[in-house]
């Protein structure tokens, strides 16, 4: 305090030059620019701006429900009789929804979802999570005491990468990611100051995965840093690939021979959609390989309430399965965990709604399989559609989106339009999604968001909305093609 009793003026202790410069570094191109402004075009519209569109349509984003996908019926009443007990003496609810709010609430803090769970996640949730990896994985085990129940994978990644991250300089950890990625991870891996390792997904083979370019890549990283971890999602986002089992054994046996600790993304395990396809979990993969690699591979495999046919992304829950973890640091991810005291108690019943649904004989079985049913099958069929109107477009080259929720497509921009972006500081994909976005209120991510081969463009767009909105979104999309490429020819 000065002289005269007034405080001395001072600066800002937190200013963009004083924050932590990881933080910086993240991008988000999910929820980036193109989503900002469609967020503002909205609020124009409903003021009275007039635009050459009625609605922004946002296909940007895997988020189901906001899409009109309505929710599964047994999981909705489960969620209405834990947060609401009363309701349990109310006869309009199956007698199987009664009985597994009870068995939730029972282990429940006062029988209240209200209350704090362990940190590890509910017991009864846990033991659920676990049996369904065994009913799902033909009868190897798993062990409750692996499980982890986390707020979306999301959460689960995050701490995985947590304890991975480690050294300074060269001896920083590397993290494999597949290009293009999900961009949670480089997200991550820039606010923990670690070093992200790319790998190249091969476009002209349906965005397969090849070892010899996971090879290439280690190499080139081990000049810069220790690489420790490899990442894969499957099926894949935003490329939609379904992995065979022989690519993911080859992978397993990779990620021994290189001492690497394996992270799969699996949270779109039901979204498989191609004739020929099938998904398999590194897990069941690993374990049916033999003790060899059983004993020894280190994985984390991580799912969630948010996608297949669920679609529940704003309970927030999920799983994290770890496999030949070392005691001590299972310990300290324990530890790790309990600092944010639990994950959200609604999210953790509804994952076990999700392992948990309801079996032959039950009430409420025939609905369940009904609805179930119903959305896999229009988005098996939405994924064929995508796929084949976008390749009727002249300059736009679209994989099969054998799963997952999203197409990724290649587009070919003529030179004066990379000119033109580049003239206004942006990638030329962005430039590109931006432009469609005033012109149409269709709003996509450019693929320049998730990574990309050097001169190659595309964008993410979700194959998530009703199927005459669908069908609108992409002949919309194809006349703006058509246009955008005239104008900048």
């Amino acid at each position: 305090m000065s002289e005269n009793g007034a405080l001395p003026r001072l600066g800002k202790v937190l200013t963009v030059d004083t924050m932590n410069p990881n933080v910086k570094k993240v991008d988000y191109a999910v929820r980036g620019p193109i989503v900002q402004r469609a967020v503002q075009i909205e609020k124009e519209l409903k003021e009275g701006v007039k635009k050459p569109f009625e609605e922004v349509i946002k296909a940007n984003i895997g988020d189901a429900h906001a899409m009109g996908q309505q929710p599964i019926t047994f999981f909705r009443q489960v969620m209405a009789l834990c947060t609401y007990p009363q309701l349990l003496d109310d006869n309009k609810f199956p007698e199987d929804t009664k009985s597994r709010a009870r068995r939730i609430l029972q282990s429940c803090g006062g029988n209240s979802i209200g209350a704090y769970t362990t940190s590890q996640g509910i017991d009864c949730v846990r033991h659920d999570v676990a049996n369904y990896i065994q009913r799902r994985d033909g009868g190897i085990p798993s062990d409750p005491d692996n499980i982890y129940l986390t707020t979306g994978a999301s959460d689960g990644i995050v701490t995985i990468l947590k304890l991975l991250t480690a050294g300074e300089g060269r001896t920083r950890t590397g993290v494999m990611i597949s290009i293009p990625q999900y961009p949670l991870y480089s997200a991550s891996i820039a606010e923990l100051g670690a070093v992200q390792v790319n790998y190249y997904l091969n476009e002209e083979k349906c965005w397969s995965l090849d070892i010899s370019e996971l090879q290439r890549s280690l190499q080139a990283a081990r000049e810069h840093c220790i690489p420790r971890v490899l990442c894969i999602i499957n099926p894949g986002n935003p490329t939609g690939q379904v992995q065979s089992r022989q690519c993911i054994e080859d992978v397993i046996k990779f990620a021994a021979k290189e001492n690497l600790f394996l992270m799969a993304d699996e949270v779109y395990q039901d979204n498989v959609y191609a004739e020929g396809c099938e998904f398999h979990s590194f897990k069941k993969v690993l374990f049916e390989m033999g003790p060899e690699y059983s004993s020894k591979v280190e994985l984390a495999s991580f799912h969630s309430t948010s996608k297949c046919y669920m679609g529940e992304c704003g309970f927030r829950g999920g799983y994290m399965e770890v496999i030949n973890m070392d005691p001590e640091v299972k310990a300290q991810l324990t530890k790790l965990v309990s600092v944010r005291l639990c994950p959200p108690a609604p999210g953790q019943a509804l994952m076990d709604l999700v392992v948990n649904s309801p079996q032959p004989g039950e009430p409420s079985y025939q609905t369940f399989i009904k609805e179930r049913t119903a959305i896999l099958s229009a988005l098996a069929e939405k994924a064929k559609l995508t796929e084949e109107i976008l390749n009727t477009v002249p300059g736009i080259s679209c994989n099969p989106v054998q799963g997952a929720m999203y197409s990724f497509p290649c587009i070919a921009l003529p030179e004066r339009a990379i000119n033109a972006a580049k003239a206004k500081g942006q990638a030329p994909d962005m430039f590109y999604c931006m432009k469609l976005l005033e012109e149409t209120g269709i709003c996509l991510v450019p693929g320049s968001g998730f990574g990309q081969r050097e001169g190659t463009y595309h964008f993410r767009m979700t194959i998530l909305p009703p199927t005459d909105k669908l069908k609108i979104l992409l002949n919309k999309l194809k006349e703006f093609h058509q246009k955008f490429t005239q104008q900048y020819s």
